[in-house]
Formats: structure tokens, sequence, C-alpha cells
């Protein structure tokens, strides 16, 4: 009897430390799965709030589009990725900030509906100028390069748009020079795409941000 007593009292602090174990184990275990279903939630939570920016850029394209139906339709804007393009040569002579008559008559047109779009939402129209890759000063000393013609052109634009009913509340001018070209400048036809003013709506945040130093 004795040396059953003995046996069963050595063997007892083995299946304790079994039960311990085990008990790790699941405790580990059960960590894990948390962290599993944490992580699955975060990334279900990450494609939904993708979907709903997706949907909401959609919808913002196509109210777009139904705004500026008319002159899309004529050929005389394009609008890519939000962005409302006019060819250079609709708006001004090559090389020259002086905005051409057929040029004011299209901007005059957008007027009302950018207007009626930008007052239903939180957002502010940038006003861009673009030119080709060619250097300014062999061809007008007006301007110190090309920043500085991308630069007026953009005034030019947003002053009529100003001129002709947009609140200036609602705009503001953005040179890039011959950054960012649409195409390559590798010969005349691709260097007038890529001379051009584009206008895109923004967030207000965007624009304020931008304007701080």
């Amino acid at each position: 009897m004795l040396d059953h007593d003995a046996d069963v009292e050595s063997s007892a602090p083995t299946w304790i430390s079994f039960a311990d174990l085990m008990t790790g184990l699941l405790g580990a275990f059960v960590l894990l799965l948390v962290g599993v279903m944490a992580t699955q939630l975060e990334m279900a939570s990450k494609l939904e709030d993708e979907v709903q920016k997706r949907q909401v850029e959609e919808q913002k394209r196509l109210s777009l589009e139904q705004a500026l139906a008319i002159p899309l339709a004529s050929g005389r804007i394009t609008l890519n990725n939000g962005r409302i393009g006019i060819s250079g040569k609709l708006l001004f002579e090559l090389n020259s900030d002086k905005l051409e008559p057929q040029g004011r008559q299209l901007l005059k047109s957008l007027v009302l509906p950018l207007r009626s779009y930008l007052q239903s939402r939180e957002e502010i129209l940038m006003v861009s100028g673009f030119t080709d890759d060619q250097t300014i000063k062999s061809r007008n000393r007006q301007f110190a390069d090309n920043w500085e013609l991308s630069a007026q052109r953009a005034l030019t634009v947003t002053r009529t748009l100003i001129e002709e009913g947009m609140p200036s509340s609602m705009l503001f001018a953005a040179a890039f020079g011959q950054e960012q070209p649409l195409v390559a400048n590798t010969n005349e036809k691709a260097r007038a795409q890529n001379r051009r003013v584009e206008m895109a709506p923004v967030p207000k945040a965007a624009n304020t941000a931008a304007a701080k130093p």
C-alpha cells in the first residue's frame, strides 16, 4: 500500500505539468485565433472602404460627365480621370498668354455647368497650365521660361472664368511648365498635345494645404 501511494504521489506533478502545458497551448491558440480574426476584420474594413471610395469616384465622374455633356460631345474638351483638358491651340496662339476669342467662348460655356457642379460639393477648381519641352527664350522673350508661360496661361484662364461668372472662391491657378507631359515630346504633333490647360475639381482641404508654406 505504501508503494502504491508513493507511485500516485510521484505521478501527480507530471499530470499537473501536462495540464498546465495544455492550458498554455489552448491560451496561445485562442490568442492566435483572435489575432487572425482581428486581421480579417481589418482587411474586410479596408476592402469596404476601398469599394466605397471607388463608388464615390465613379459617381463623381458620372456627375462631371453629365454637367459637361454638351462641350464633351462637341469635342472641344476632354475628360480623363476627373481632369478637364483643353488644347492650347483652342485658347492661345503659340507661346502667347493672350486668350483667343474662341477660347473665351469655350470658357464662358463651361462656367455654368462647373459652377453648378462645384456648388453641390466641397470641392474647388484647380486650373493648371502646361507647355511642351521647347525652350521659351528662343521663341518669346516676354517669358523667362516655360514655368512662367504656363503660370500666365493658367492665370489668364482663371481670370476669364471669374469674369464670365465663376466665383473667385471656387478656383485657383497652378503651373506645371513642361513637367507631366501627356505624351513624349518627340515631334510637333506630340508637343501640341502637351501644350494645354487642365481644370480639375479637388477637395477644398487639398487647396488649403497646398497654400501653406
